[in-house]
């Protein structure tokens, strides 16, 4: 009589997981259609198959070179590569809130965007001489290596004397490390800058994906997959994680090895995306919250459903930025800051109502 029930839940369970993928990845298919034929200029999406199509060649539809232009050169690297950028930050956002414990915790948690934000305005306020794409390629180098060492410093400090990471002491130095890279960003831009550094400093730090092009975007993408391949490579280890590093050590985990390759891999990817985007905040904190409540804790769902979700938002917040004044483009970061910021406060107050009923 027992062997009915279990026969029944586990097609149910994968059926579940097989149908949130798929909504997911309806969901971005969607987005990211609409990305490329939202903006200043329509193109309809008969027409963007058709670029797409012909540039692929699986036909020889009759295009424009204005539509090909906007289709494939202009929106097609811009939405791809939002979509690694969202899925990137969104499973480094999953995975450092349970290795941390910390239902805070999120891609910038470890010094990384105070880190980047440091090395841009460095180029931006002091490059002396830098202009044009030099000056584009100067900011993301200089953004990824002040992301990059931020990262390696906290880590460094985290680690001291003991080769693990605490959780607290993980934390902490992010906490310390972030408030000494921003006090320089602030040093730098006040006491050494003018308005117009300032005014391009504010507009990384709010980030975009307007600048992104094709080697941009297949940058972007690879890294996107690698850093999510090697996290979702670890579920079962993050599982663990989730009910505490005693139970994670008697389920055969080793603790302090992979929370150091975890931390390290999203702390890597974060700089990637970061350097070449600017900050997008709340993308990586809001995400995995909203996939636990809708699919579960069970990282081998949450971490894909999370990518597909990331990817998508931050498609749809980019086409928001650039289709809500007809003159101007909003930066994606205020847009995923005006989704994310009132979506977290319900959440806030629902799980603050939920404990409440417990007692």
């Amino acid at each position: 009589m027992t062997s009915v029930p279990r026969a029944v839940a586990r097609p149910s369970g994968r059926g579940r997981a097989a149908a949130a993928l798929a909504i997911g990845a309806a969901l971005l298919l969607t987005t990211v259609l609409l990305g490329l034929a939202v903006g200043s200029h329509h193109e309809p999406v008969g027409t963007v198959i058709d670029v797409v199509a012909r540039r692929l060649g699986l036909g020889d539809p009759h295009v424009t070179l204005l539509d090909d232009q906007i289709v494939w050169q202009l929106r097609l690297p811009r939405v791809l590569g939002a979509a690694a950028t969202g899925a990137g930050l969104a499973v480094c956002g999953a995975v450092l809130q349970t290795l941390t414990g910390n239902d805070l915790a999120d891609p910038f948690l470890l010094g990384i965007s105070d880190g980047a934000a440091a090395g841009a305005v460095t180029v931006i306020v002091l490059g002396v001489g830098v202009s044009g794409a030099v000056a584009t390629g100067a900011v993301a180098t200089a953004a990824f290596a002040g992301a990059l060492l931020a990262a390696v410093v906290v880590l460094a400090l985290a680690g001291a004397r003991t080769r693990s990471l605490p959780t607290t002491r993980t934390v902490l130095a992010g906490i310390a490390v972030g408030q000494m890279c921003g006090a320089y960003t602030s040093f730098v831009v006040m006491v050494l800058g003018d308005r117009d550094a300032a005014r391009g400093v504010m507009e990384w730090t709010l980030g975009s994906v307007a600048g992104v092009r094709w080697p941009t975007a297949v940058f972007l993408i690879a890294v996107a997959l690698a850093g999510v391949t090697v996290l979702a490579s670890s579920a079962r280890d993050l599982d663990a994680f989730a009910f505490g590093e005693t139970a994670a050590r008697s389920l055969g985990v080793h603790v302090d090895r992979t929370r150091w390759l975890l931390i390290a891999t999203a702390a890597l990817v974060t700089a990637c995306l970061v350097a070449n985007t600017g900050v997008i905040g709340f993308l990586g904190l809001v995400v995995p919250h909203v996939v636990r409540l809708l699919c579960g804790p069970r990282h081998a769902l949450l971490l894909p459903v999370s990518a597909l979700a990331g990817a998508s938002l931050l498609v749809g917040s980019d086409i928001l930025a650039r289709s809500v004044l007809p003159d101007r483009e909003i930066p994606v970061g205020v847009i995923t800051a005006g989704l994310g910021a009132p979506f977290f406060a319900w959440l806030l107050w629902r799980q603050g109502r939920t404990d409440g009923r417990g007692q």
